[in-house]
């Protein structure tokens, strides 16, 4: 591991002064997505037919980092799912009883951090910027840092002087952590906001870089709808392992699905059936006859 001194880090269009690691925030237990998260962590809700989690690991590959030595994923809720779906992709970190939060997640971490940089996403962070391959399109949070301040991935908010803002902007799944703030997390729950986000901004130490693409935080049944559907596109998006005798308009078929009614707007999870004479709408569905509803 890479000690406190630091060493320059860098990857497709990116350059650090310090070097950097990774970590993949994977251990929540996605209430707001209940019932769909009671048998699958949420961050292995496929969205355009890939679990989040790989999108997350992808972004993180094409910005060079790969492998145990560079990624964490932490894991807790239904974490022997994510262990074994990560395999040797990355280093885990099982958190023993409840999710250890944002920032409990990477005090627990602290000794394979060992003195680097960390750039940490949520897995549940939908980004896509139609110019820029994964990776590449978030590359500006990291190049040119000091290893000194915080950044944060943003957006404008609606409301610029909403509460949970930052400069007017609203947090966008990843932030760049340096080591001094990141050494003393206790390996106890707590959260990123008030342990090291807030402090820094009153610090003057927090600089947010505008994210232009498109975001969603997959969160809730209408957010996780619409990124879907985002990445689906305009003529939907169907697994060709899929059985499809039904209309499917605008909408996502996942593997080996069958579908014999009708699908507009919705997200079939693999495996998932949609009997003939069903007509589905701005809905999930998973099995053979849980639908979730995505009305805001």
């Amino acid at each position: 591991m890479t000690g406190t001194g630091g060493a320059a880090a860098s990857g497709p269009g990116w350059r650090a002064a310090v070097d950097v690691c990774a970590v993949v925030l994977a251990a929540g237990e996605g209430t707001r997505l209940r019932p769909l998260t009671a048998h699958l962590p949420k961050a292995l809700c496929p969205v355009g037919n890939v679990p989040l989690l790989d999108r997350a690991l992808d972004r993180l590959a094409g910005l060079g980092l790969t492998g145990p030595d560079r990624v964490a994923v932490n894991a807790c809720y239904l974490g022997g799912q994510v262990v074994a779906h990560v395999g040797a992709r990355a280093h885990l970190s099982v958190e023993p009883g409840d999710p250890l939060g944002t920032a409990g997640g990477l005090g627990n971490l602290r000794d394979w951090i060992a003195g680097r940089g960390v750039l940490v996403g949520n897995a549940d962070a939908y980004l896509a910027d139609p110019g820029v391959p994964p990776g590449p399109d978030v590359a500006a949070l990291l190049d040119g840092w000091d290893g000194r301040s915080v950044r944060l991935l943003g957006q404008p908010a609606d409301d610029p002087a909403a509460p949970g803002t930052f400069d007017g902007h609203r947090f966008v799944g990843f932030s760049l952590l340096p080591w001094r703030l990141v050494r003393d997390l206790p390996a106890a729950f707590g959260d990123l906001v008030r342990a090291v986000w807030r402090p820094a901004e009153a610090a003057g130490a927090l600089a947010v870089v505008p994210y232009p693409g498109t975001f969603y935080d997959t969160g809730t049944p209408a957010d996780y709808l619409a990124a879907n559907l985002h990445a689906a596109g305009p003529g939907g998006l169907v697994d060709p392992s899929a059985t499809v005798d039904g209309p499917v308009t605008r909408s996502v078929v996942g593997a080996d699905a069958v579908v014999r009614g009708a699908v507009d707007r919705s997200v079939v999870w693999p495996g998932a059936t949609v009997a003939a004479g069903e007509r589905l709408s701005g809905v999930i569905r998973a099995g053979t006859d849980l639908t979730v509803p995505a009305a805001r």
